[in-house]
C-alpha cells in the first residue's frame, strides 16, 4: 500500500469514529494525527495536551504553537503522575504509569464531553521498542490509528512534510523523566535539571541529543551527524560549562551517541521481553 493509500485509511478511519480526543504533545506524530483528525472530523476532534513538570517548557510552547497554527481544536489538561509512588519511583514499569494517569484524565474527558473515543500517536514501529506505556492505552482502550493504517515513524514523516507541516523532521521528543536513570527518584528538581541542561545545549546549537541523569553526573548523547562539531575542544568546555549550571558536578559524553531508549539497555531481559508480548511491567 502506497503512502496515499494509507492516508486515505487514516483519515476514513477517524471519519467512521465520529469523534475523537487525541492525546496530544506536538511530537510528529500525535501531531500528524490531531491534524488528520482535524480534517476529518472538523470541530468533532479536540486534541488533549497534557501539562505536567515532566514535559519541557518548550515542547509545551511548541505544542500550543502548532495548534494554533493549524486551527486545531485544544484543550490543555493537567496530569498528577508525580503524585503516583509508583511512577516517582522511576522502576522499569515508570512509563506505565504515566501513560495510566493520562488515559485515566482522557477517559474522563471523553466521557463528559461525550466523545466517541481517545486515540494517540503510536505507530508501527513503536512496537518494536520498550513501551510499557502501551500496556496503559490497551487497558484503557485507547486507540491506535496510525499504527491500524500501517503508518511506520518514515510514513508519518513523510506524509507531514507533503503537507506542509513543520514538525514533519522535528526531532523524537520523549518526556524529560525519560532522561533519569531507572531506580533513580523523579522529582521537579530532577526534572528540571535536565530541562535545563537540555535547553542550554540547544542554544549551543545542538539539535538531536540527550542529557542523562546520573545523580552528579550527567551523561551527553550527541548524534552521529553532530559529533564532529561537538568534539571539538572548545564546544566540549561549552558543553560542560553549560550542563554545570543546571546543577551537575560532572559532565559525561557518551562514546556511542544518541540512541533512543538508551535508558533500557540496563534493563532485565524478562522485563523486555514481556513488554514485547505487550505486558509492559
Amino acid at each position: 500500500m502506497n503512502l496515499e493509500d494509507k492516508q486515505a485509511v487514516l483519515e476514513e478511519r477517524l471519519r467512521k469514529l465520529g469523534s475523537v480526543i487525541v492525546a496530544y504533545s506536538g511530537g510528529v506524530d500525535s501531531a500528524y494525527l490531531a491534524w488528520s483528525a482535524h480534517r476529518a472530523l472538523g470541530e468533532k476532534m479536540l486534541a488533549a495536551l497534557a501539562d505536567s513538570a515532566s514535559l519541557a517548557r518548550s515542547h509545551y510552547r511548541d505544542a500550543l504553537a502548532f495548534a494554533e497554527e493549524n486551527e486545531i481544536p485544544l484543550l490543555v489538561l493537567e496530569t498528577k503522575e508525580l503524585d503516583r509512588e509508583a511512577y516517582a519511583a522511576n522502576n522499569g514499569d515508570r512509563c506505565f504509569h504515566c501513560k495510566d494517569e493520562l488515559f485515566t484524565v482522557l477517559e474522563a474527558e471523553r466521557i463528559r464531553r461525550q466523545f466517541a473515543a481517545v486515540a494517540y500517536g503510536l505507530n508501527l514501529d513503536d512496537g518494536k521498542d520498550f513501551r510499557p506505556g502501551q500496556r496503559a492505552a490497551s487497558e484503557h482502550h485507547v486507540l491506535a490509528p496510525l499504527a491500524e493504517a500501517g503508518l511506520s515513524k518514515a510514513d508519518v514523516r513523510a506524509l507531514a512534510q507533503s503537507a506542509g507541516l513543520r514538525v514533519w523532521d522535528k526531532p523524537a521528543s520523549a518526556c524529560l523523566s525519560s532522561r533519569i536513570e531507572y531506580g533513580r527518584r523523579v522529582t521537579t528538581e530532577t526534572l528540571r535539571q535536565v530541562e535545563d541542561a537540555e535547553e542550554a545545549l540547544h542554544v549551543l546549537g545542538l539539535r538531536r541529543f540527550r542529557v542523562r541523569h546520573h545523580g552528579s553526573v550527567a551523561r551527553i548523547e550527541i548524534a552521529e551527524e553532530e559529533m564532529p562539531a561537538a568534539l571539538d575542544p572548545e564546544f566540549f568546555r561549552k558543553m560542560a560549562a553549560a550542563v554545570r549550571s543546571a546543577g551537575f558536578p560532572y559532565v559525561a559524553v557518551d562514546c556511542d551517541g544518541y540512541r533512543s531508549g538508551s535508558m533500557n539497555e540496563l534493563l532485565p531481559a524478562e522485563m523486555l521481553a514481556g513488554s514485547a508480548r505487550g505486558e509492559g511491567s
